[in-house]
């Protein structure tokens, strides 16, 4: 196999995993603002989850959100 048998979340150590989860939950929120924003510049619809019904908000209706997602 390319990849070892004994390599994985699993055997790192724990603060390796916590480091790794926060630079992905960090990649994802990066991820969803641009994909929003994206979709806000070109006045495209994102379908959201709000009190237990799924809305559909035109792209004029999507909030900017904050240049300090990244940070």
């Amino acid at each position: 196999p390319l990849i070892p048998k004994h390599y994985g979340v699993n055997n790192m150590p724990r603060e390796e995993q916590d480091d790794l989860g926060m630079k992905i939950d960090k990649g994802i929120k990066v991820a969803v603002a641009e994909a929003l924003e994206r979709h806000r510049k070109l006045g495209e619809s994102i379908a959201v989850w709000r009190d237990g019904k799924i809305v559909i908000l035109r792209g004029e209706e999507i909030p900017v959100v904050g240049d300090k997602v990244a940070s």
